[in-house]
């Protein structure tokens, strides 16, 4: 219930703060409002929520899976990682919304460019936390599989991976948490629908309210993504103990 009450506190703050300020509702409109017209638009804004919602589901499973397979390329090949490991630290020094009007250019204003901002943001985390995952596996389970004779590959598949499956899981909740991050900011670049292109539309018209209404309903869009990915998450390491 904490953070129930405390989103509570916070929305009567607004409120109080936006009708006793004086300030006009094209700048800070109150939480009413704002409740007003989710519900009076709520089929604009369910329209747009999906759009949004797939184009972040997709850009996780993509940013997973390639940063999953890149991480086990690294520990699976010293010269791969010799070559490819300083690329992938260099690219994070390009700001994400300055390839995002590239993305837009190669793969249009459609859905396709904005699942590839999400991706490329999330690919980093999962990259960076499975890496590390795998090669820090405990030195005396790998001497083992060695001293039974097993293969790289099945040193990799069957000792490897299990112990770092912590890790990944770590990872994989950053990348939900940052998914919406990669979507809404191709959005807000070029697209024809989703609800940062509402946003965008919405101020462009002086209808403040409705872009918190796009805004509110893309938090939601945000916990629920993180939320599903935490629970499979936890599925994947029972074994792991849960914090309080």
């Amino acid at each position: 219930m904490r953070p129930f009450i405390t989103a509570i506190g916070l929305l009567l703050a607004w409120e109080i703060l936006a009708r006793a300020s004086g300030v006009p509702p094209y700048i800070l409109p109150p939480p009413s409002r704002v409740l007003l017209v989710l519900v009076e638009r709520w089929d604009l804004l369910a329209e747009q929520a999906a759009w949004t919602a797939a184009e972040m589901a997709l850009g996780l499973v993509l940013g997973l899976v390639l940063g999953s397979l890149l991480a086990i390329a690294f520990v699976a090949s010293a010269v791969w990682r010799r070559w490819a490991l300083p690329l992938v630290i260099v690219s994070q020094a390009i700001p994400v919304i300055a390839i995002a009007p590239l993305l837009v250019l190669w793969l249009g204003y459609g859905m396709a460019s904005k699942v590839a901002m999400a991706a490329l943001v999330i690919f980093f985390p999962v990259v960076s936390t499975l890496y590390d995952g795998l090669r820090r596996t405990d030195r005396g389970w790998l001497d083992l599989g060695r001293t039974m004779d097993a293969s790289p590959a099945a040193l990799l598949l069957q000792i490897r991976l299990p112990a770092a499956l912590p890790a990944f899981a770590s990872g994989a909740r950053i990348a939900a948490a940052i998914a919406p991050i990669g979507a809404v900011i191709g959005e807000w670049v070029g697209a024809s629908a989703g609800l940062g292109y509402l946003m965008t539309l919405s101020l462009a018209r002086g209808q403040t309210t409705l872009a918190f209404a796009a805004l509110v309903v893309l938090c939601l869009l945000g916990l629920a993504l993180y939320h599903a990915t935490d629970r499979l998450a936890r599925a994947l390491v029972p074994w792991q103990p849960q914090g309080e």
